[in-house]
């Protein structure tokens, strides 16, 4: 299962504390954080668990699901103003943005 990541990719302790207990629990336990797609990688459950994992991402956790395609990777964002002095524009902003343009595109 792909899951998007947050902008900058911040997390929280509480946050990853939360999916790993739940990918304990409704899967194999095995993660794959911002592999080659740049989302977070589920591995390893059965067909019964998805909705499951769904309803808890979507409803407990307000996690956007999905990520990216074959045809166009999720978009991230570095830090930007939130830690660089140097950045010239809000890259969460943009990507906010851009998430929203290509939705369809993306999941």
């Amino acid at each position: 299962m792909r899951v998007n990541q947050p902008a900058g990719k911040y997390y929280s302790t509480g946050y990853l504390k939360k999916l790993c207990d739940l990918w304990d629990f409704r899967g194999s336990g095995v993660t794959n954080m911002h592999g080659s797609t740049g989302d977070i990688i589920l591995l390893g459950t059965t067909t019964k668990q998805l909705e499951e994992v769904f309803w808890t991402l979507t409803h407990d956790m307000g996690q956007d699901l999905g990520g990216s395609g074959s045809n166009l990777g999720t978009p991230s964002d570095c830090l930007g103003q939130s830690r660089c002095e140097y950045a010239c524009y809000d890259t969460s902003a943009l990507v906010y943005f851009l998430t929203n343009e290509y939705q369809d595109e993306l999941h």
